[in-house]
């Protein structure tokens, strides 16, 4: 998991929302979108407050998407 991923997700209180597996899926965006490893993309200022955000987001939305077929499926 990234450096500066982690920092920004401390600095904007949505750390304790992610667990490891969404955070590697948060660089694994992020790199798939710039090309480059996602420390990078960030330091260089290519990734803004609010796209990071949407990230996070997106992959919050699809872990509890995914949770709730499970439980579906169980039930």
């Amino acid at each position: 998991m990234s450096r500066l991923v982690r920092e920004w997700l401390l600095a904007l209180g949505l750390y304790h929302l992610t667990t490891h597996e969404d955070r590697k899926e948060i660089d694994r965006i992020i790199e798939e979108r710039y090309g480059m490893y996602c420390d990078d993309a960030i330091a260089q200022g290519l990734v803004s407050e609010e796209e990071f955000r949407e990230i996070v987001e997106a992959v919050l939305r699809r872990r509890r998407k995914r949770k709730k077929v499970e439980l579906v499926e169980i039930a």
